[in-house]
C-alpha cells in the first residue's frame, strides 16, 4: 500500500506494526487509526449489520474504529498509540 503521510512533516521513530500480519510503517507518537489511514486502510471493521466501519470521528466518541490489538479485542484505534511489533487486527470485510 501506498504511504499517504505527508514527507515534509516531522516525525518520531519509524516502527513495524503488523496489520493482519502484513509488515506496515508507523511511526513513535502516531495513533493505531493515523498509522492505518496513511497506510490506506479505509474499513477497520463491520458493524453487526454488515455496515462497514473506518474512521470517523477519531477522537473516541463514536467507537467505529475497532480493532483487535495485540489478540485484544475492541480497542478504539483512536484512542491507542503505535508500539514497535503492534500485532493489529481489522476486518476489511
Amino acid at each position: 500500500m501506498q504511504d499517504l503521510r505527508i514527507e515534509s512533516a516531522k516525525r518520531g521513530k519509524r516502527l513495524t506494526i503488523f496489520v493482519n500480519g502484513k509488515k506496515t510503517v508507523a511511526y513513535e507518537g502516531e495513533t493505531v487509526h493515523a498509522a492505518l489511514v496513511a497506510a490506506g486502510f479505509r474499513v477497520f471493521r463491520k458493524s453487526k449489520t454488515g455496515m462497514m466501519r473506518g474512521a470517523y470521528c477519531g477522537m473516541g466518541t463514536c467507537y467505529d474504529c475497532l480493532v483487535v490489538i495485540n489478540g485484544r479485542p475492541n480497542c478504539r484505534a483512536c484512542m491507542n498509540e503505535v508500539e514497535d511489533g503492534m500485532k493489529i487486527e481489522i476486518d476489511e470485510g
